[in-house]
C-alpha cells in the first residue's frame, strides 16, 4: 500500500492511484515546467480511512434512504450535509496519521500549503467533475492541513458532485479520492488559460485575477480577459482593468479584500506576460496532444503551473444545461449579498405592489371577452414571476447552506443540523400570519357568541373587533385556500380554521434551553477576533434567506390566487354549458362559442387511489425534524383537501409550501414526499418543535387519510399501523 508519492515520481504512477490532476501535474514537472513543490496522498490513503473507521458503510446507508435517481437536489444537500458531519467528527486513524504527517513535514517544513483534491477521473472529458470537488488554501501547520485532508475527501461526496453523478447516471458509490499536497504561492497575479475556447475552437482565452483564490473561478470577483488568435498568437481582445476587489490568501468564506489604489487602473498582465502563459498552454498541449486548462500563477517574475485539466464538454454537453445549477450550488458569501438586496429592495416590493394591483378589479363587471384577456394577463405574470422565484430566489436559499457548512466545519457538532436553532429568531411572515390566527382564535375562546356564529356560517359584523381584525388579515395575507370558490363565501376558509384553533387544547409551551442571545454568543466564540465579523454578518445573511425561504412563496401564491380567482369566475360562467373544464381552454371558450375544449379524462382520487394495491407498513426518508408523533393521516392530494384538516393530524404532502402552513398550528407531524432540510417544510417545522421525515417516496399514495401513522423524526422512518 502505497500511501504518499512525491511529485518527482507522479509521471510513473498510475492515474488511478493519484488521479488525473496528480499525474498531469507529474507530467507538466518532468517536462521542465515550474511546478510548486508538491506531493501525493494516493487513494489508498482515502479507502484505508473511509473503511477503517466504518464510514463506508455510514455513508451507502445515508445513500440508500430511497432510490439514489430520485433525490432531489435538496435531498442531495441534506445527505451530503450529514456525510460531511461524518468526516468532520472522525479522526484518522493514529497508524495513517503517522504514516503521511511526516512526510509532509519533512517536504514542508513550518510554510503553508494549498490542499488539493485529486478525485480518480473528476477530470476526464466525458464526464468532468472540474469544480465540484475541494481545494484550501494557504493552510498552516500540520494537523489543519491533515484536518484540511479530510474536507478534501469529503468533498467527494458534495451535493454538487452528487448531482453531476445523478445526471450522468454514474455509481456514486465507486468514487474515491486522492489529494494533492502543494507549497503556496501568494502570486502577484493567477488565473487560467484555456488553450481552446470551447465556443470558438480558434481562440485561446487567458482570465485573470488579483493575488490567489480558487474562488476566483466562480464569478465572485471581476477578472481580466484576453482573447488570443491561436493561429498567430496575437492578442484579439482586451477586457478588464477594473478590478475593485483582490484575493487575499485566506480560508475564509469572504477572502475578497480591497485593491491597492492604483491597480485598477492598469492592466494585471503586462503584454510580454500574457505571451509567456500563452507560450507555457502551447508547451502543456504539445506535451498531451491536445489543449488543455492551466491554473497558473506568478510569484514575482516567476510563472508557477498550479494544476492542468482537460478542456472539459467542449460542446456543453457533459453538463448539459445543468451546469449552472452546479455552480449556483457554490454561490459564495459576497453572491448570496447580492441577491438580498436585489431581492429586498427590489422585487419584493415589486411583487407586494402588482398583486395589490389585481386585487382592484371587480371580475364580475368584466365582459366574457375582457375576462379572457384577464386571465391570459394573470397567467402571463405568474409564469414571469415563476421564473423570477427560480432565478433569485431560490438561489438565496444558499445563505443556509453557506451558513450551515461555516457553522459545522467550525464548530465540528454532533447534529449536522445544529446551525437551524440560530436561524428560528428570523421574522417568517408565515410564523406572523399563523400568531394573529391564534390571536383571533383567542378572541373566539372569550366569547361564545362569537364561537357559535362561526360554528353556524353567520356573518360576525355583531363583533365589530373580531371583524375588522378578520378583515385586515385578509387584506394582508389573503383567503389562505387561494380560491374562494372551495367553500362558498370568501373567508369560510380563515373562519374555519380559526374556528379550529379556538376549540384545540392550548399547548403548554416548553422553554429552551437557552436563549437566541446565548446560543449566538457560543457561535461566536468559535472565530477568531478578524473573522467575528464576517460569522456576524453570515449569520444575519443565512436568517434573512431562512426568512424568504419562507416568504417568498407566499408572495408567489398572491399571484397564483389572483389567477384561480378569475379562473373560477370564468368557470362560473361557463357551468351550465361546460361543467368540467380545463383551466386552459377557460380564456378559449369565453373568446368564441365555437371553439370545443378537449374532453380528456381529469385525474380523481380514485384513479390515484387504485393505482397501488400492496400494503406499506414502514417507510424511510430523511430525518428532518426531531421528535416522535403519532395520529390520523391527512394526505393533502388537492387544495380542498386543507379545509378538512383537523386537530392532531399527521400531514402528508407532496412538499408543504408556505400558503399551506396556517394548518401547521393544528398538526402534529409532517411526512413529504420531497425532502430535505432546505425545504419549507422541514424549516417551519424545526420552528414549531414538530417530528417531520420527508424525500418519502410515493408517500401520498402509500399512506390514505384517517390511517394511524408514527412519525420518527430523529431516524427519519414512518410507521403505517394496522387498522
Amino acid at each position: 500500500m502505497n500511501l504518499i508519492i512525491p511529485l518527482p515520481l507522479l509521471a510513473d504512477a498510475d492515474p488511478y492511484q493519484v488521479g488525473e490532476k496528480a499525474f498531469e501535474l507529474g507530467v507538466i514537472f518532468r517536462h521542465g515546467i515550474r511546478v510548486p513543490r508538491s506531493l501525493c496522498i494516493t487513494k489508498d490513503a482515502y479507502e484505508m480511512y473511509v473503511r477503517s473507521t466504518g464510514l463506508m458503510e455510514r455513508i451507502s446507508l445515508e445513500l440508500g434512504r430511497k432510490d439514489f435517481r430520485d433525490m432531489r437536489w435538496e435531498e442531495l444537500w441534506d445527505a451530503s450535509l450529514r456525510i460531511r458531519g461524518m468526516f468532520l467528527n472522525t479522526a484518522m486513524p493514529s497508524a495513517l496519521v503517522k504514516n503521511i504527517r511526516d512526510p509532509i513535514e519533512g517536504l514542508f517544513g513550518n510554510r503553508p500549503v494549498d490542499v488539493r483534491s485529486s478525485a480518480l477521473g473528476e477530470d476526464y472529458t466525458s464526464a468532468s467533475f472540474a469544480g465540484l470537488h475541494e481545494s484550501y488554501l494557504n493552510i498552516k501547520g500540520i494537523y489543519s492541513i491533515l484536518d484540511h485532508i479530510r474536507l478534501v475527501w469529503a468533498s467527494l461526496w458534495s451535493d454538487a458532485a452528487l448531482l453531476h453523478c445523478k445526471e450522468l447516471e454514474l455509481d456514486v458509490h465507486h468514487g474515491t479520492m486522492a489529494v494533492i499536497v502543494q507549497g503556496h504561492i501568494a502570486g502577484r497575479e493567477s488565473g487560467l488559460i484555456f488553450a481552446k475556447d470551447p465556443a470558438y475552437g480558434g481562440q485561446a482565452v487567458i482570465e485573470a485575477f488579483y493575488s490567489l483564490d480558487e474562488r476566483f473561478a466562480d464569478g465572485m470577483g471581476e477578472q481580466e480577459r484576453w482573447v488570443i488568435d491561436r493561429a498567430t498568437g496575437t492578442v484579439i481582445s482586451h477586457e478588464g482593468a477594473v478590478q475593485g476587489k483582490a484575493c487575499a490568501p485566506s480560508v475564509s468564506e469572504d477572502p475578497l479584500g480591497d485593491l491597492r489604489p492604483g491597480l485598477n487602473k492598469v492592466p494585471s498582465l503586462s503584454g510580454e506576460e500574457v505571451r509567456e502563459i500563452y507560450r507555457l498552454a502551447l508547451k502543456v498541449e504539445a506535451i498531451f496532444g491536445s489543449p488543455k486548462d492551466v491554473e497558473w500563477t506568478f510569484d514575482g517574475t516567476d510563472l508557477y503551473t498550479l494544476q492542468s485539466l482537460p478542456i472539459s464538454a467542449s460542446s456543453g454537453k457533459a453538463f448539459g444545461d445543468s451546469r449552472d445549477s452546479h455552480l449556483g450550488m457554490g454561490r459564495g458569501f459576497e453572491n448570496i449579498k447580492q441577491l438580498k438586496v436585489r431581492i429586498e429592495d427590489e422585487l419584493i416590493p415589486e411583487m407586494m405592489k402588482e398583486a395589490a394591483s389585481l386585487s382592484h378589479t371587480d371580475l364580475t363587471a368584466l365582459s366574457d371577452d375582457e375576462l379572457a384577456g384577464e386571465i391570459l394577463e394573470r397567467t402571463a405574470t405568474y409564469q414571469a414571476w415563476e421564473r423570477a422565484y427560480g432565478k433569485y430566489f431560490l438561489p438565496f436559499a444558499h445563505g443556509m447552506r453557506l451558513f450551515g457548512r461555516v457553522y459545522n466545519d467550525t464548530l465540528r457538532p454532533h447534529d449536522p443540523y445544529e446551525f437551524m436553532d440560530l436561524l428560528r429568531s428570523a421574522d417568517m411572515l408565515c410564523i406572523e400570519r399563523n400568531a394573529r390566527l391564534e390571536h383571533l382564535a383567542e378572541q373566539v375562546r372569550q366569547s361564545p357568541a362569537l364561537a357559535n356564529a362561526l360554528r353556524d356560517g353567520r356573518e360576525t359584523s355583531g363583533f365589530p373587533l373580531f371583524d375588522n381584525e378578520l378583515t385586515c388579515f385578509m387584506n394582508t395575507f389573503g383567503d389562505l385556500s387561494c380560491s374562494g370558490a372551495l367553500c362558498g363565501r370568501e373567508g369560510d376558509v380563515v373562519r374555519g380554521v380559526i374556528l379550529k384553533l379556538a376549540l384545540k387544547p392550548m399547548a403548554v409551551e416548553q422553554p429552551r434551553t437557552l436563549s437566541m442571545e446565548d446560543l449566538e454568543e457560543y457561535y461566536l466564540s468559535f472565530f477568531p477576533e478578524e473573522r467575528k465579523c464576517f460569522a456576524r454578518d453570515l449569520l444575519h445573511l443565512a436568517r434573512a434567506s431562512c426568512r424568504l425561504r419562507d416568504g417568498d412563496s407566499i408572495y408567489l401564491g398572491r399571484f397564483k390566487g389572483h389567477l384561480a380567482t378569475a379562473l373560477d369566475e370564468g368557470r362560473r360562467r361557463l357551468s351550465g354549458r361546460l361543467p368540467k373544464i380545463r383551466d386552459a381552454d377557460i380564456p378559449k371558450v369565453l373568446k368564441g362559442a365555437a371553439f370545443m375544449p378537449s374532453q380528456e379524462p381529469e385525474f380523481t382520487d380514485d384513479i390515484w387511489e387504485n393505482r397501488f394495491t400492496l400494503r406499506a407498513r414502514q417507510l424511510v426518508g430523511q430525518p428532518a425534524g426531531s421528535g416522535i408523533a403519532n395520529g390520523p393521516a391527512r394526505v393533502i392530494l388537492h387544495e380542498k383537501d386543507l379545509i378538512d384538516f383537523n386537530t392532531g393530524e399527521i400531514i402528508v404532502c407532496d412538499a408543504l409550501e408556505a400558503s399551506m402552513t396556517f394548518i401547521i398550528p393544528l398538526a402534529s407531524g409532517i411526512v413529504e414526499r420531497s425532502g430535505a432540510l432546505l425545504i419549507h417544510g422541514a424549516v417551519i417545522a424545526r420552528e414549531y418543535g414538530l417530528p417531520c421525515v420527508t424525500g418519502v417516496p410515493e408517500a401520498m399514495s402509500l399512506i390514505k387519510s384517517g390511517e394511524q401513522v408514527t412519525v420518527d423524526g430523529y431516524l427519519g422512518i414512518v410507521i403505517i399501523h394496522d387498522q
